[in-house]
């Protein structure tokens, strides 16, 4: 292009640029005034239509030769303007010299020094958020639940000693006591995932897809075998990946099936793949869950998409191409 040209070769200040286009485009003035034109007193009608279509050549002549050399420019304001450290590798190309060239060169290196500092801070907010997350579900285990068993054993020997009208209600109060142990059970198994750090990541996302089955909601997961080893903390960003993209799928999609897969990339590594048949993403902007999905995939150097799938809904992908993974 024109403008690519013109930055390659005139490797100089932008204010010079601008100058030495406007001095061009003055000098060419100087020249047709030189030259053999003439303007009579009074002006004649076509001596007038010369003038006004020799200023309006000037004046479009120097407006595309500002825009070609200010063009390296707004190629750069674009770029800052669509800059997203969750989406990170996208960098505008450097072409040339001069001030522009130097510019986007510092602005590229601020970009790789915060999606570093980003991906840092984020490791160490994770980390404190899954140490928190084994704190609670113990205290939910060991306190909550321990109290609430013993209120149910409680429950249930005064309702063996009680007469038939006030057994029936403390046979509900049981029932109540023990559909909230239940539930307490079942979300310290979310926030702690005991059955990842003692079977592993396939048994841990059958389990998951076991969780989220309700009459109204099937969910299936397909491991395919041949899956390369992972370590623990790449182990924990998948886990937590297919976690977010079936709460989203039962809360928010209305769809009656999801499916997980886990199997091989074809050029090596690990894909994650979480599809639905609900209603889609639509024109909804992303929400705190999807941001915390791309903040986990950073922290091992993994690619999430997240968008339409071909038949319908939606379809979180993870994709790890690298199998060392990260450290939290």
């Amino acid at each position: 292009m024109l403008g690519d040209w013109l930055e390659r070769r005139v490797a100089v200040s932008l204010y010079w640029r601008i100058f030495l286009l406007n001095a061009g485009v003055l000098a060419l003035a100087v020249a047709l005034l030189l030259g053999p034109v003439t303007v009579s007193t009074p002006v004649l009608f076509g001596e007038a239509l010369v003038l006004l279509g020799g200023l309006a050549a000037m004046l479009i002549i120097n407006a595309v030769l500002l825009k070609v050399g200010l063009a390296p420019l707004a190629r750069l304001n674009r770029a800052m303007a669509t800059a997203d450290l969750l989406k990170p590798g996208t960098r505008p190309t450097v072409t040339g010299g001069g001030e522009i060239a130097a510019l986007t060169r510092t602005f590229n290196a601020m970009l790789d020094r915060l999606e570093a500092e980003r991906a840092t801070s984020s490791g160490r907010v994770l980390t404190a958020l899954e140490g928190e997350r084994k704190r609670i579900a113990q205290e939910l285990h060991d306190e909550i639940g321990q109290t609430l068993t013993a209120v149910l054993l409680q429950v249930k020997h005064a309702a063996d000693r009680a007469p038939e009208p006030i057994r029936t209600d403390l046979h509900q109060a049981q029932e109540t006591t023990r559909a909230s142990l239940d539930e307490i059970r079942r979300i310290a198994r979310r926030l702690r995932p005991g059955v990842l750090e003692e079977l592993g990541l396939h048994s841990a996302l059958r389990s998951l897809a076991a969780e989220f089955t309700t009459p109204r909601l099937g969910v299936t997961a397909h491991i395919t075998p041949g899956l390369p080893h992972l370590d623990p903390a790449t182990e924990l960003v998948l886990y937590r990946v297919a976690q977010e993209g079936l709460t989203n799928a039962a809360r928010h999609s209305d769809a009656t099936r999801v499916e997980v897969h886990l199997r091989p990339l074809p050029r090596g590594g690990t894909g994650l793949l979480v599809r639905d048949n609900g209603h889609g993403l639509g024109d909804a902007p992303e929400g705190a869950g999807i941001r915390g999905m791309r903040e986990r995939a950073l922290l091992i150097g993994a690619e999430l998409l997240v968008g339409a799938s071909p038949h319908g809904g939606t379809q979180v992908r993870l994709e790890i191409h690298d199998t060392t993974g990260a450290t939290a």
